[in-house]
């Protein structure tokens, strides 16, 4: 085993590991103002480590188990949180439900020899794009409140405005290291059964949110999206 692979395993265990206390947290204390933020805080444990630890703790727990009591913290915690901090956990938003689609699609491509014009990579950036835009809208949708909606139609289309100029912001950072990965560092790319693989995409997927944070900071300024 190289140095590269230990790396890459202690990067996914801590990952892992981060997802596990995360979810036994959210479990305890739920986020029932937003509830999809219940799922979006394992993920982003789980390919940001530390970070997304940090960031869980720090601006996206929950620590009262009284509704109205959650409530008063909600909106007390909104109006002193700094702008910069509600960016980041609506940059959590997007980027978790890109990021499952992204590890969702990569196994699909891996395990059924989908290619396109004989690459990999392309049917990989294919596969991927459209389910991270699958699961991006349905955690805006979600995200946006949507059974408070009377329009569920009209509902949809805002999640969609809200979430796409993200989602691609995302999906640049991502598939540029991906695309790096594949033809770059590698003479051969690493495949979805290894661990290198996956160590290169919770890379790709901090990246992704890197370069999704100033589309996110635009869409929240505009008030496309709401801050967090």
């Amino acid at each position: 085993m190289d140095l590269l692979e230990i790396i890459s395993w202690i990067a996914i265990l801590v990952g892992i590991v981060q997802a596990i206390i995360i979810t036994i947290d959210v479990l305890r204390f739920p986020q029932k103002m937003m509830p999809i933020m219940n799922i979006v805080w394992p993920l982003t444990g789980l390919y940001f480590p530390i970070i997304g630890m940090w960031a869980y703790y720090r601006l996206g727990r929950n620590s009262k188990n009284n509704e109205n009591d959650h409530m008063d913290h909600h909106h007390h915690n909104h109006d002193d949180k700094p702008f910069w901090q509600s960016v980041f956990v609506s940059t959590t938003h997007c980027s978790s439900g890109c990021s499952l689609g992204d590890m969702i699609g990569a196994p699909i491509v891996f395990l059924t020899g989908f290619t396109i014009a004989g690459s990999t990579l392309f049917a990989d950036y294919t596969i991927e794009f459209i389910l991270a835009y699958i699961f991006g809208i349905a955690f805006q949708y979600y995200g946006m409140g949507f059974k408070k909606q009377d329009n569920p139609g009209k509902a949809l289309r805002n999640a969609v405005k809200a979430d796409t100029l993200s989602l691609i912001a995302f999906e640049i950072g991502m598939f540029g290291w991906m695309g790096l990965s594949h033809y770059v560092f590698f003479t051969e790319a690493p495949t979805p059964n290894t661990a290198v693989f996956w160590f290169m995409m919770q890379i790709a997927m901090m990246l992704g949110f890197l370069t999704s944070y100033p589309a996110n900071w635009l869409l929240v300024k505009k008030g496309i999206k709401h801050a967090m």
